[in-house]
């Protein structure tokens, strides 16, 4: 054994070429790389810049020049502003195709760790309570920057409004309903502004969020701020209106007005009485007490859509086009996925009352140690979908994929006991379970990280609470499996943080075998784990009684998890998303030449009613058929290895099916580097301080899974621990893992 092999990364070395060839490879790779890089940051930036001074003389003037030189092409002044607004968003999404193929799997491999630890932006929490939870630095100035924008949106309206005032001589009446109707206008293109990034973040699978790397998990926390601060412009641009309206005397007539030409009043009130619905089921008493209203009354987005394109019309839907086409392809992708059922190749029921399912999976598929999968059960629920995160590492099997489900709900109570049931019924008659199964499982994502940020710490600290443990069960999994394959890996030294309210909860750690997975790995990993079992102050009496789980395994009909969301097939992704936007814009002249131009067809509403039909139809016909070859180029690849893949099921769910009653966790098998200790607390000050102690000047990626309250105490020890450190103590970053709709 090699007496540095704790102080040296594992670096992949299995593929020998000339040094020549491979500089030259690396070099020409890195400066496409870096040139998309570039070109995509120039774009974003003209594209941000654009509509920050949108508001102001000087934004509104540049906006009328790109008009006036592009107003004469067949798509109109709607092609215009689309060009402004929409059409530089899905650019960056073409190149961020080239982009990711380009990287390939190996995106972290020459990722080097930095001899000086620094602070980064992302990994620095700056505020860990209130309403936003925990935001690191990054976010924060983001939040800053779009303050900075309301407040300057708001103030160059104003004046632009006093500007227009001077024009009239009207009565002071007339004058104070008319400041009151453009109030209420320029609030309503201000949120236009904010909806054109609303959707964004709730595209799933999108290629703008595997090329910035922020997993959706993450990016819903960003929906959610900018909904709020959409629903209050839009709520304050309605407000004004109604207030003029009621002062003129006209409320109802004006509520009711449906114009041909011109904004149609009726379409915006019922656009904005279904975001009030959404609005208000989201708000976080609401949708942590009654969840199925929150999740049922936000589908209400379709109506809110629709609407909105028959209130402004085409020309102005146009603006925000480009973030609802991106999230109408994810969705589309995502309801093809999610069509197909899964085989469930076995269903335990642990003794913690925590049910482990094993699904299956094409070879193909990719995924990270730290993504999600949400999951439907038809037999529970044909509606309701549930994110569980994924406790098996992608080396872990090729042909299946595991979950923890703590048993926390209705839904997930109903699924233990249908478990349950199977299991009895199989030792009553022992016999396998007639054809049809008890679960039906449909399965999206997975979703997660594009590249293994886990792998990109020499240092880790995995902070979990209670079923938290889940992911790190496959981080762990992952790094040994790295380890013994000679695959990359940085992680040397890994402390486990575990809380957990019972004993009981503790055999969820022995659904890895570790040293199974890799010999002697304590030679080449420094692994410490530390347990508190918060409602015990002493070990249980069952401690050393054998731990039994309810095994059910499920008939296995060839019916794997379908690779087309998530992080998918880079290639198929990106002629899904430049396919159907060449659809999009086929449609929309094709319409424009033989019906709106022949016909005369001007009226505003029926001119966003068509618009959303040729967003809706590009989608399904142009992507459709993109999706169908997918499929077909699937099936052709999983059939070439269907032998060898019905072979490895079969293995992989015997051994799925093993029960742990002989990998029971007690004080006697323990590993010497595992402590438990009994009705105390983790104290995160001391933890974090004998760590940096005792690692050093080096940086230190910090990992929480667990409950808010747990990311705060975690965020908070953060901050406190890197403002005050010393010059020879560790810097450590924050990064979470918790799903929060």
């Amino acid at each position: 054994m090699d007496a540095n092999s704790l102080n040296r990364p594992f670096l992949l070395s299995d593929e020998v070429e000339p040094d020549y060839l491979k500089k030259k490879s690396s070099f020409l790779k890195s400066s496409v790389k870096l040139t998309l890089k570039i070109v995509m940051w120039v774009i974003f930036i003209a594209w941000v810049g654009l509509v920050f001074l949108y508001p102001g003389e000087i934004g509104n003037q540049l906006v009328e020049k790109i008009i006036n030189v592009t107003n004469g092409s067949v798509f109109g002044l709607a092609g215009s502003l689309f060009l402004v607004f929409s059409a530089p968003i899905l650019l960056i999404a073409f190149l961020a195709v080239a982009y990711l193929i380009i990287s390939g799997e190996d995106v972290f491999q020459k990722r080097k760790t930095s001899k000086n630890p620094r602070f980064r932006l992302w990994t620095f929490p700056v505020l860990v309570d209130g309403p936003f939870g925990v935001v690191s630095a990054a976010e924060f100035i983001g939040i800053i920057l779009f303050v900075v924008f309301i407040i300057w949106a708001v103030y160059a309206y104003t004046m632009r409004n006093l500007s227009l005032m001077t024009l009239f001589d009207l009565p002071s009446t007339e004058n104070g309903i008319l400041i009151l109707e453009l109030t209420g206008l320029r609030f309503g293109m201000i949120g236009l502004l904010c909806l054109a990034f609303l959707f964004l973040p709730v595209a799933r699978g999108s290629l703008l969020l595997r090329l910035i790397d922020i997993p959706f998990e993450h990016a819903t926390r960003y929906h959610v701020w900018l909904g709020h601060l959409t629903m209050m412009l839009f709520t304050l641009h309605g407000l004004f209106y109604v207030i003029a309206w009621a002062i003129r005397g006209t409320l109802v007539k004006e509520l009711l007005d449906w114009k041909n030409v011109g904004i149609a009043n009726l379409p915006g009130v019922i656009s904005l009485l279904a975001g009030l619905f959404m609005w208000v089921t989201s708000l976080h008493p609401v949708r942590k007490d009654y969840f199925e209203l929150f999740f049922y009354t936000h589908q209400l987005y379709v109506v809110f859509v629709v609407f909105l394109a028959l209130h402004v019309g085409e020309f102005i839907f146009s603006i925000v086009a480009g973030g609802i086409f991106i999230f109408m392809l994810d969705r589309f992708l995502r309801f093809c996925q999610s069509r197909r059922t899964v085989d469930v190749l076995s269903a335990k029921c642990l003794p913690c009352g925590t049910v482990e399912l094993v699904l299956s999976k094409p070879q193909n598929m990719r995924y990270n140690a730290l993504s999600f999968i949400f999951l439907q059960v038809r037999e529970l629920s044909w509606l309701q979908w549930h994110p569980f995160s994924v406790s098996s590492s992608p080396l872990d099997g090729k042909y299946h994929l595991s979950i923890l489900i703590k048993v926390l709900g209705e839904w997930t109570a109903k699924l233990r006991e249908n478990i349950l049931s199977m299991s009895e019924a199989e030792a009553q008659m022992d016999l396998p379970l007639p054809t049809k199964t008890m679960i039906t499982a449909s399965v999206e994502g997975p979703y997660g990280h594009e590249s293994p940020y886990h792998l990109m710490y020499e240092n880790l600290i995995l902070v979990a609470g209670g079923i938290g443990i889940s992911p790190f069960l496959a981080i762990l999994s992952d790094i040994l499996h790295r380890v013994k394959d000679g695959k990359p890996c940085l992680p040397r030294r890994i402390l486990v943080v575990w809380a957990v309210k019972k004993s009981d909860e503790l055999p969820l750690l022995s659904t890895i075998d570790m040293e199974s997975i890799c010999p002697f790995y304590s030679d080449k990993v420094n692994l410490e784990i530390n347990i508190y079992v918060t409602r015990e102050s002493e070990p249980s009496l069952e401690e050393g009684k054998v731990h039994v789980a309810l095994n059910s395994s499920c008939p296995v009909s060839g019916c794997s998890m379908s690779a087309l969301v998530g992080t998918g097939n880079n290639v198929w992704s990106g002629l899904y998303l430049i396919i159907s936007t060449v659809g999009f814009v086929i449609l929309m002249a094709l319409l424009r030449i033989f019906y709106i131009m022949p016909y005369q067809v001007f009226t505003w509403w029926y001119q966003g009613l068509l618009y959303i039909a040729c967003m809706v139809g590009s989608v399904i016909i142009f992507g459709g058929l993109v999706v169908v070859l997918w499929q077909l180029w699937e099936k052709n690849v999983s059939e070439t290895d269907e032998h060898e893949n019905n072979d490895r099921i079969k293995v992989e769910s015997a051994l799925s099916n093993e029960t742990i009653a002989h990998k029971d966790l007690t004080q006697k098998n323990l590993e010497s580097s595992t402590i438990i200790e009994y009705g105390s607390r983790p104290d995160f000050k001391k933890i974090f301080g004998s760590t940096s102690r005792k690692w050093g000047h080096v940086d230190v990626g910090v990992i929480v899974c667990g409950p808010p309250t747990l990311q705060s105490s975690v965020a908070k020890e953060i901050r406190l621990h890197n403002i005050k450190r010393e010059s020879h103590q560790s810097i450590f970053h924050f990064n979470s893992h918790s799903f929060d709709l």
